[in-house]
């Protein structure tokens, strides 16, 4: 089964948050799917466990994994490696020399002369080919996505050339294709494109289309004139009513793939409600059993306290003594007391009333006189930035923010803080939960999407529970579920230390479900194209 990933981002090469690493991950993961031998996924891992949710994955309306329907014997078996990986190469993005080049001609809606040249760069690493699409018009910017003044008014020319030059490509390998897997808004002009220019391309248009929505709230809005940048007249008549202003890609993408999922069930479920479906929810509603939720993993290498090189100390789950020591290294990095037994809670990530930074500032007064030091990392909001800053001079000896992007720091806020914070309005799916526990560090979240399917309140569970939940997206909710974490630290003993020990015992890696459970998925896209589409 070929599948070929086309996305705006994949760590190391281009990466802004989530996206990037989910991206990265799931094509090393599901091409190795049908390589693994048996002793892989979490049950080769003696003690790990999946968290305490219902199911991992689920298409909705049925509350299960579904088949692949008739046909079965008849459709590809295993993704077969190496999954492509189409990205745009931007600016700054680092090639390594064993790379091969060649030019590529594009139709161009844009172009006098209806085509452009590009250039198509390849490689493989980390056990998926990376193929990108280098035309510095397009792609040698300041930003991926924008700059200081704003989204590029002509980011609607700018992915599709990226995916039509996926597509040319694709078709000069001469190849079929037996699924696209694509992820968000810019990635939509492929399933457009297969619908509207290429249906006399069986290579192509017998594909079938996986959507992941890894964020709803980012939709990739045209006008009717950029979408004429981007599409010629016929295909432009064809994917938009005459009266139509414009064109929203994440729609298309919806209405047309076979298959469309998020990255938990529990945002699966929540973005078919008007309060967080941003218009698109009855556009989901109508999917039925096609659209669902698959819990995003976690790199178990990358994110590792045994082997993690930013870490003054390391330290595992059989041995958590080194967690001490990155505790006191922290707080004096920080310029706190190392020996103030008072309990530190970190928070990590973009400065943005979603992720709830300003219920913190509000919360951090009652915390900070209730004996917690607080610790923040991340940019973004300048507001925010501004509340939390005038907090940390109000009482330097307890709150501490670093408004910066820094990856090391924020790997030593995981191992050294007591407690993580994750009061999100909504969290699709998030890793900071994960990793968190990963590292010793019981998370404190709001009970939504992807972290009311991850973390387990120990207060409702006391055998199984990982972490603290709130209800209430106030500052009110997240103090009471501080002041409860905060006791609970405070007691200590054997109480604490089961916590701990249940958090870093979870296997999140995508081996362990997430990987086959898309592998199955494409089994099941790929019955659903050929139902409803004979293949030449």
């Amino acid at each position: 089964m070929r599948v070929v990933c086309i996305a705006a981002e994949c760590e190391p090469w281009a990466k802004t948050g989530g996206l990037g690493d989910v991206v990265d991950a799931l094509a090393r993961a599901v091409g190795a799917t049908g390589t693994a031998g048996p002793e892989t996924g979490a049950a080769a891992v003696t003690g790990t466990r999946r968290p305490r949710v219902p199911q991992s994955q689920v298409w909705l309306g049925t509350g299960a994994v579904m088949g692949v329907g008739k046909g079965e014997a008849e459709l590809p078996g295993h993704v077969e490696p190496p999954v492509d990986v189409f990205l745009p190469r931007y600016r700054g993005v680092v090639v390594p020399d064993r790379a091969t080049s060649r030019p590529l001609a594009v139709p161009d809606p844009m172009a006098e002369t209806c085509t452009t040249d590009v250039t198509l760069v390849e490689f493989e690493d980390r056990g998926y080919r990376v193929r990108l699409i280098d035309h510095p018009p397009a792609f040698d910017r300041e930003g991926f996505y924008g700059d200081a003044d704003g989204d590029y008014p002509d980011n609607g020319w700018r992915f599709g050339l990226l995916c039509r030059a996926a597509i040319e490509a694709l078709l000069t390998d001469e190849r079929p294709v037996d699924v696209l897997h694509l992820h968000d808004w810019q990635a939509m002009p492929a399933v457009v494109l297969r619908d509207c220019a290429y249906q006399a391309y069986p290579l192509i248009s017998r594909a079938a289309v996986m959507v992941t929505i890894h964020n709803l709230a980012y939709q990739g809005w045209l006008t009717r004139d950029q979408a004429a940048d981007m599409l010629f007249p016929d295909e432009l008549k064809q994917a938009l009513e005459p009266k139509s202003v414009g064109m929203l890609l994440l729609r298309e993408g919806i209405e047309r793939a076979e298959l469309v999922n998020t990255v938990s069930p529990g945002y699966a479920q929540e973005i078919l409600r008007p309060a967080l479906g941003i218009g698109l929810d009855r556009a989901l509603s109508l999917l039925g059993h096609r659209f669902g939720g698959i819990l995003n993993g976690l790199d178990m290498g990358v994110w590792n306290p045994a082997t993690d090189a930013a870490l003054p100390e390391r330290y595992s789950r059989v041995d958590t003594t080194g967690k001490a020591v990155c505790r006191g290294a922290l707080l004096s990095e920080l310029g706190f007391d190392p020996d103030d037994a008072g309990p530190v809670l970190g928070m990590i990530g973009r400065l943005d009333p979603q992720k709830g930074f300003d219920l913190l500032a509000r919360a951090a007064p009652d915390l900070v006189a209730d004996g917690a030091r607080l610790v923040v990392l991340g940019s973004g909001d300048p507001k925010l930035i501004r509340a939390l800053r005038a907090l940390a001079d109000e009482a330097p000896a307890s709150v501490a923010v670093v408004d910066a992007f820094d990856r090391n720091l924020a790997r030593r806020i995981y191992a050294g803080a007591d407690l993580y914070l994750m009061p999100s309005r909504f969290e699709p799916c998030g890793q900071g939960q994960m990793i968190s526990m990963r590292y010793g560090t019981p998370p404190i979240v709001h009970r939504t999407g992807g972290l009311a399917d991850t973390v387990v309140d120990v207060d409702e569970h006391p055998t199984d529970g990982t972490g603290f939940v709130h209800n209430a997206e106030t500052a009110k909710s997240l103090i009471e579920a501080c002041r409860r974490a905060v006791d609970c630290y405070r007691r200590g003993g054997r109480e604490w230390v089961a916590l701990q020990d249940r958090g870093m015992a979870v296997d999140w890696s995508w081996e362990a479900g997430p990987a086959e459970q898309y592998a199955a998925s494409y089994r099941r896209a790929v019955s659903l194209r050929r139902e409803n589409r004979p293949i030449p």
